[in-house]
């Protein structure tokens, strides 16, 4: 197989695909994420997602071969909460993903019950809309160690020569008590931060995520790094490729800068 290249995405904001008036907010989200199958190399064996909505004391691997639903949001028409998106699990790169992590003295263990959230299944749905290449999740680790995120992608970076594509889903700002105008200042400093970032020397790059706390208006923009700490997972799997940015977007809910990236 031919390297494949890693992500980190926004999956925007709950079951948005489903909804017209948030899918209309998000639609350069939604082109961009169209865009991500033309450019891998070819289709890939399987998708492995770090979601921001799954954390366990350790790392944990899905290893369920027909994941279920998690509708882990609140608030939403209760027709979204039928959403089914069937991608069938990986449990065979589970295991392999399991054994990787482990050789790297990780934490780690197999989950046969964890579903799909919809950090995986929103974006996944536009990605791969008919749901028929493999699907499966690892956890971030509780506490967002960016040390240890690291540490896991450099662990999984030999799935990339074995068809598997590595994303990262979360979001570059997220606090959802400043939404709106709010938010302006604080994501549109953060996302240029982030940017000029990933644009630097990779060891010079990863120094600067790891002590991400020091950028501008960081806790403003993360006062917790659940939606951040994919991408260090996603870096770290990728970490002396070039980033090129394929999303990117302002004003959304009236005052959110947000951005995505591939790696290699």
């Amino acid at each position: 197989m031919t390297r494949m290249p890693t992500f980190f995405i926004s999956h925007g904001g709950g079951p948005w695909p489903w909804l017209p008036d948030w899918r209309a907010q998000f639609a350069p989200l939604e082109a961009s994420l169209k865009a991500m199958p033309d450019q891998l190399p070819e289709r890939p064996k399987a998708v492995l997602m770090i979601s921001g909505h799954w954390e366990t004391e350790g790392f944990a691997v899905m290893s369920n071969p027909q994941p279920p639903m998690v509708y882990d949001y609140t608030g939403f028409p209760p027709e979204t909460y039928q959403i089914t998106y069937p991608a069938p699990g990986a449990p065979d790169l589970a295991a392999r993903t399991h054994a990787l992590l482990a050789a790297a003295g990780l934490p780690t263990r197999l989950d046969a019950e964890m579903g799909y959230d919809h950090g995986t299944f929103a974006p996944m749905a536009v990605i791969y809309p008919e749901a028929d290449v493999p699907l499966y999740q690892v956890s971030l680790q509780q506490g967002y160690d960016p040390a240890a995120h690291f540490a896991m992608g450099r662990a999984l970076a030999p799935l990339r020569d074995e068809g598997v594509v590595i994303i990262g889903s979360g979001l570059s700002y997220h606090n959802l008590r400043a939404f709106g105008p709010a938010a302006r200042v604080p994501s549109e400093a953060f996302d240029a931060w982030l940017n000029e970032t990933l644009m630097l020397p990779p060891e010079a790059r990863t120094e600067a995520l790891m002590n991400w706390e020091q950028a501008p208006h960081a806790r403003d923009c993360h006062a917790q790094e659940d939606h951040l700490a994919p991408i260090f997972a996603a870096l770290g799997a990728a970490e002396q490729d070039r980033m090129t940015r394929i999303y990117h977007q302002t004003e959304i809910f009236g005052g959110v800068t947000a951005s995505g990236f591939r790696f290699g």
